[in-house]
Formats: structure tokens, sequence, C-alpha cells
């Protein structure tokens, strides 16, 4: 694996997976015995198929570095997310990682962590101010315009759809948002666009989706920003007979973001139509690569990576890794300049075994 660095060259660590390791996966407090360095690591969230699949990759990685874990969970909320950084301090990480889903309230912990020198790696979200090390995510307006192509062109340009929105006080609930309204605008200004807010609950998007299908009986595509309205969708589409195959006119098309391997098998059986593929496994892999060389006080310059991504400077002292994140279908089609993948496609991290 090529990172580019000012100064010496990125260098991968072989480690074992060891038990203690292992442990980790819980989402709770853990550590492995291994003697390496020690960081710190939030997990998020564990209510999603998403996240959940996160918390499994991070302590394998880990092990393959020779990092040893400190982690916690800040269940979506980011005074726990505070509170859990003060007692990774505590216990003296050389680092944190950590994936804040408010993109603004975080920043005074990063400024208390900056003040201690401990290096930050922000996975899938970015600080709406202040700096970390690196941000690990994917092109998040690229998933809205991915959406858009889809939807766009399956219906021709014409109809009305749906977008469930995540959060929009993060940055990936603005990027998803905005690019997917922007490409509707431009390239398909004869759709109507339904946008509701949901703050990435499950609840919230099945009330308000029933809502608008009530009001709009003619709706024919739906987007939602990730997997957490997935149930939801299909089974209020299924109560109104709409949950149809392609070849039916009745049919709803939908689109999400995550990859996860239920989008996967509902693309396989015919009951939702495309996903993006966000890599929950790169994020943790990348994520630890870069709290490692952090660490080690590498300096990474913007560019072309070899792992099918770029590191792009967002702002002044704030670069952002941009991982790969295809568009998925059955059929590995073509929408517009955005190709897809086929579903059965095994480089995808919903179709590992692992």
């Amino acid at each position: 694996m090529k990172i580019r660095y000012l100064g010496a060259a990125a260098a991968v660590t072989a480690g074992v997976l060891t038990a203690a390791v292992l442990a980790g996966c819980s989402g709770g407090g853990g550590t492995a015995a291994s003697g390496g360095t020690v960081v710190g690591v939030d997990y998020p969230r564990s209510d999603t198929d998403f996240w959940n699949a996160y918390i499994k990759y991070v302590p394998q990685f880990a092990g393959r570095f020779g990092l040893d874990l400190k982690t916690t969970n800040s269940q979506n909320d980011v005074a726990t997310l505070t509170a859990n950084v003060q007692t990774m301090i505590s216990q003296g990480v050389k680092g944190v990682v950590m994936a804040p889903q408010d993109t603004a309230a975080i920043i005074p912990t990063l400024q208390q962590l900056a003040g201690k020198k401990i290096p930050v790696v922000s996975v899938d979200t970015r600080p709406d101010q202040g700096n970390v090390y690196m941000v690990v995510r994917a092109d998040n307006r690229a998933y809205g315009e991915k959406a858009c192509r889809f939807l766009g062109t399956k219906l021709g340009g014409h109809g009305k759809v749906v977008m469930l929105q995540g959060d929009l006080a993060s940055i990936n609930g603005r990027d998803r948002t905005e690019a997917f309204n922007d490409c509707m605008k431009q390239n398909f200004p004869g759709i109507t666009v339904f946008g509701e807010a949901t703050n990435w609950e499950a609840a919230t998007a099945a009330q308000k989706l029933q809502t608008r299908l009530t009001a709009n009986p003619d709706i024919k595509g739906v987007y939602m920003q990730s997997s957490f309205a997935l149930s939801g969708t299909l089974q209020l589409l299924k109560q109104r007979n709409l949950l149809v195959p392609a070849t039916d006119p009745k049919h709803v098309f939908i689109v999400s973001n995550d990859g996860i391997p239920e989008e996967l098998e509902k693309i396989r059986a015919g009951e939702m139509d495309a996903t993006v593929s966000q890599p929950a496994d790169l994020f943790a892999q990348y994520a630890l690569q870069y709290i490692k060389d952090a660490i080690a006080g590498k300096t990474p310059v913007p560019g072309k990576t070899d792992h099918d991504s770029t590191i792009v400077a967002v702002r002044d002292g704030l670069m952002e890794d941009q991982l790969a994140a295809p568009l998925v279908t059955a059929d590995g089609a073509t929408f517009g300049p955005v190709a897809s993948v086929k579903v059965d496609d095994r480089s995808l991290w919903g179709n590992s075994k692992s």
C-alpha cells in the first residue's frame, strides 16, 4: 500500500490478530496486550449494519498494523463522544480515531486534542472547522450525484421522487442532499424532489415517506441517504402493493447509500434497484493506517494514491482521502456519466464472508 508523503514513504507493519484485539469488536472499552502503540477509537453508533461492519473491521486492521486499542461507543451523541475522548486522554492514547456525527459540536474537543498534540483521524465525517490529521471518507457529493443519475435515467427525466435525508447537522447529510438537488435541477428539471429530513432515524423516515405517498401516490422513486431507512421503506411499499418488479408500471425505484449485505440481497431479489457502496472495510483500514503515520510524524500530501482514491486539500491544514464508492446495480449498467458495478462483484465489501 503506497500513500504519498513528504519525507519517508508509508510502511505497513505486519501484525498478528490476537484474541485480545478481537475483544474490541463489541464496541465497548477494550485494549490489546501486544505492546503496540495505544490508540483510541470511538465508534459512532452500533444500531446500523454499516457501522457494525466497521466495528468488526477495526480490530482486524489494528492487529495488522501493530496497534493496541482503547475503544468506546458514543451512540450518536456528541456529549458522550466528548466524555469518551477525556477517558482516552487519561489512558494515555497516542492518537484518536473518531467519526463525529455532529460536525460542528465536535470542534472544542478537536481543539483540546490539538493542544495536547494528540493527532486525530476523522472517519466518514469532516469537521466544519478546525483540523485533523486526515479525513477518511468517500466523496459524499458523488453519492448524491450517482443516486440522482440513476433515478433520473430510470424515470426518463419526469416524475416525483422522495429523498430521505440524513442529519443536516452532518456534513454527509448536507453533501448528499445538496448534490442530489443540484444534479436534479441541472439534468432532470422535469423531476419533482420531496426532501425529508430524518436525522438518520428509521421511524422518522418511515413516517415521512408514508405521508408523502399518501399525498402523492404517483411517486416513482426513493433515495435513501443510508440503509437506516431500508426496512421501513420496503415494508411501506409492500403494504401499498408497490413492491413489484421493475417491469411493472407500479414499480417504485429505490436507491440507497451504504452497500450493506442486505442491500445487495434486496437488489438480487429485485426488491430495490441500486446502492452506493460506502467502504466500511477501507474506512477501518485507512483510518488506522493514517493514525499510525500521524503518530510517526509523517506528513501526507494531496494527490492520487495506489488504492483508487485521491487525497484532496479541503481547506488549509485539512486533507481528505476520498475513497472509491461505486454505484451498484443488478446489471452493471451506465447512467449518464456514471458507471455501475454488478451486484455480485467480489470486490464489494458487502459480498465479503469475513
